[in-house]
């Protein structure tokens, strides 16, 4: 029996006990990084409205096992040192995954920290093939560049018949820059072609595009490959246009967001791009993502947009389906394939992803679809 002294000292333990077990549980905190300020922040805006859309909707069927998600955004300012301390920052704060980031410079750069801490990231839209192929914590829902490299040197020469091609490319991105244009000129050897000239610059406000385009017109190319974000694809388009009407002008993936046509004007039409969406899609489950995001932002998501959202809900997904003993890559490693928003993620042993890609056409300043 309890005394009268130990019912006073046992009584108010069973109410806090109680009140502990009432309480709300802690938010699962969820980091996203990505350039979300300065002169071509388009992608990185994308990716973080596209996480936020994906948690908002978590959120409102229950959360995950009762407990709502948060989501921490870190601008990186595309400058690597910036980045590992924002890195080190959502480390800090013990974040369950971290979503992004958006480049692939960016993403050699962060690899270390989150190796070290054993916090699994997962990138919306880094494919250089340098992170390809490793047992880490990067993983990516995407192809690496190879495969959209190869699909575009296949369109230019059989579809095209662009044989000699001329290429300027982003040092800032260098990781991503360089692993494209090695994997478009392996491609394009192959198929019979070569790359006659090349230019490389840093992205900024201090680039002379005017004599960067007489340059690459000097060969008298077949076609000019711009490998760079969507503003200095459009601006080099425009000094080519200006200097040759007629250029057949193309890109990476990389500048395929809605800002390439919007400051591009008629220089970018007609430009050839694979792509790992269809803007044209009719599937329910892209159309309902698609209206949620234009009433959510006002803007058409762009490939930014939706795999931003792809990429959180793969961690969403795996955090509420792992079991107790699983890390959360062992968890989407053993599951392999997710769905997305528009086709299906599926990934291999090392986290590497593959999805359908498509070959796209700017036309009246849209891209549409067309291999």
């Amino acid at each position: 029996m309890i005394g009268a002294l130990q019912k006073s000292q046992f009584f108010p333990l069973v109410l806090a006990s109680i009140l502990v077990g009432c309480s709300p549980q802690e938010p699962l905190r969820i980091g996203f990084i990505g350039g979300v300020s300065g002169r071509v922040a388009d992608l990185g805006i994308g990716g973080r409205n596209g996480a936020a859309l994906a948690i908002e909707m978590r959120n409102k069927s229950g959360g995950i096992k009762g407990r709502k998600i948060e989501l921490i955004v870190e601008d990186d300012k595309q400058d690597p040192e910036v980045a590992r301390q924002a890195v080190a920052r959502l480390i800090d704060r013990k974040v369950e995954a971290i979503i992004g980031p958006m480049t692939s410079v960016i993403g050699i750069a962060c690899l270390p920290l989150v190796n070290a801490a054993k916090i699994t990231m997962v990138s919306p839209t880094v494919t250089t093939a340098k992170l390809s192929g490793l047992d880490d914590y990067f993983l990516r829902v995407i192809a690496p560049t190879t495969e959209y490299a190869r699909k575009s040197a296949d369109y230019h020469l059989k579809h095209q018949g662009l044989r000699r091609i001329a290429a300027a490319y982003d040092l800032r991105n260098q990781g991503y820059s360089e692993s494209w244009l090695a994997d478009y000129r392996s491609a394009l050897v192959a198929y019979g072609g070569e790359i006659v000239s090349t230019e490389t610059f840093f992205s900024g406000d201090d680039i002379d595009f005017v004599r960067m385009a007489e340059r690459l017109l000097k060969e008298k190319p077949d076609a000019v490959l711009v490998i760079a974000n969507s503003v200095d694809a459009a601006m080099l388009a425009q000094q080519l246009h200006k200097r040759d009407a007629s250029i057949q002008i193309t890109a990476a993936e990389w500048a395929a967001t809605e800002r390439l046509t919007e400051l591009g004007g008629k220089a970018v039409e007609g430009m050839a791009i694979a792509q790992f969406i269809d803007r044209d899609s009719t599937q329910p489950t892209y159309l309902a993502f698609r209206n949620a995001y234009i009433e959510q932002f006002g803007l058409e998501p762009g490939f930014a947009g939706i795999t931003g959202f792809d990429a959180a809900n793969v961690v969403l997904d795996a955090l509420r389906d792992k079991r107790y003993e699983q890390t959360l890559k062992q968890a989407i490693l053993d599951r392999r394939v997710f769905p997305g928003a528009q086709s299906e993620i599926r990934f291999d042993t090392t986290g590497d992803a593959m999805r359908e890609t498509f070959m796209t056409v700017i036309r009246n300043g849209t891209f549409v679809r067309v291999h």
